[in-house]
């Protein structure tokens, strides 16, 4: 990775110019928290109570597709979650990663389904394996696991075997 960029002022200096950087700096200069450019890929983290606005702003930067989001048990470090949006400019044929950082006992992040609708399924994923609640969700369920089912599988403190 001799080409990786892994601090934000790094990450400033050489790609200021791209369009969800400049976006986003435009409308928040506080909004990227963290940054860091590697294996070609751009990955910008913010705030959780931004993660909305954030979203607003690139999609309207001309980052069109929203390809998923999915989650990362660190524990037991802390920030124990991570979150990471994959969102797709076509015209301008770049991706960029949004990620938000989220304590264990706090896992709590606003929908992102006002802004890309297709975020929906994604979330309610999100909830049903990490426990990962979604603010405003319209339908934040299980999906996959029964509706009785006790804990979150995919969480790394989870037993092997499930609850007995």
């Amino acid at each position: 990775m001799a080409d990786a960029l892994l601090t934000k002022e790094a990450v400033m200096e050489a790609h200021g110019a791209n369009a969800a950087i400049a976006a986003l700096l435009t409308a928040d200069s506080s909004i990227i928290t963290n940054a860091k450019f590697a294996c070609n890929e751009l990955t910008l983290t913010v705030p959780r109570e931004k993660i909305v606005t954030a979203c607003e702003i690139v999609k309207q930067a001309g980052y069109n597709f929203f390809e998923d989001v999915t989650a990362v048990d660190w524990y037991p470090s802390e920030p124990r979650f991570q979150l990471s949006y994959h969102i797709l400019s076509m015209g301008l044929k770049e991706r960029v990663r949004l990620c938000v950082l989220l304590d264990g006992g706090d896992a709590v992040v606003d929908s992102i389904t006002g802004v890309w609708p297709s975020a929906n399924f994604y979330e309610r994923e999100i909830f049903d394996l990490f426990g990962i609640r979604f603010g405003g969700h319209p339908n934040l369920r299980r999906i996959m696991m029964p509706e009785d089912w006790q804990g979150h599988p995919l969480r790394k403190d989870y037993p092997v075997e499930g609850y007995r």
